[in-house]
């Protein structure tokens, strides 16, 4: 039989845990009512909710706040989806040019795209919100220029996990120029 005194000193952890399961804002400081407004005006409204309430800084961040954290969300998955493509995954056959050739390009336009969501959030930071949209506009071209290179290609298969992480990264830059676009300047 467990004891009392065994149990007691888990005791304020359980009634915190059982607290933030019932309400789950008690955390939060800000006021996730922005978010939500936000998001409302957005194509993706899951992706955008989902991704703004599980930072921690979203609830306290104004509407251009809100922006920088999609962006470099972004970020993230350009950046991530680069690696992938350099570390030669798709590649079969090592004297298969035409793969290697087409897999460096995409990994030059999700390099490109790196750069542009990294200026993007310089933009947003500075408040220059035409230049930010403009660079979001931009890596999420970049990224489909990449499933272009394969289509010049019909002897390759655009692989799904490419398809994936493209279309990842071009609904986080929707969704990012869409709060671009609510920024009252």
């Amino acid at each position: 039989m467990v004891s009392f005194s065994s149990f007691f000193p888990f005791l304020p952890l359980m009634i915190l845990t059982i607290s933030c399961t019932q309400n789950p804002n008690l955390l939060a400081n800000g006021d996730t009512s922005l978010i939500q407004k936000t998001c409302q005006t957005t194509k993706y409204y899951d992706l955008c909710i989902s991704s703004l309430q599980s930072d921690s800084t979203g609830p306290q961040a104004d509407t251009k706040g809100l922006a920088i954290i999609l962006a470099k969300l972004a970020l993230a998955n350009a950046t991530s989806t680069n690696s992938f493509l350099s570390s030669n995954v798709f590649v079969k056959n090592p004297n298969d040019t035409v793969m290697k050739k087409v897999l460096k390009q995409c990994e030059d336009r999700y390099s490109a795209a790196r750069m542009s969501l990294q200026n993007s959030i310089q933009d947003l930071e500075s408040e220059l919100y035409d230049y930010a949209y403009m660079h979001v506009m931009a890596a999420s071209d970049y990224a489909n220029s990449c499933r272009n290179a394969f289509k010049r290609n019909p002897n390759l298969v655009y692989p799904p996990e490419i398809d994936h992480r493209e279309k990842s990264l071009k609904q986080f830059c929707e969704v990012v120029m869409e709060i671009i676009d609510s920024i009252e300047y």
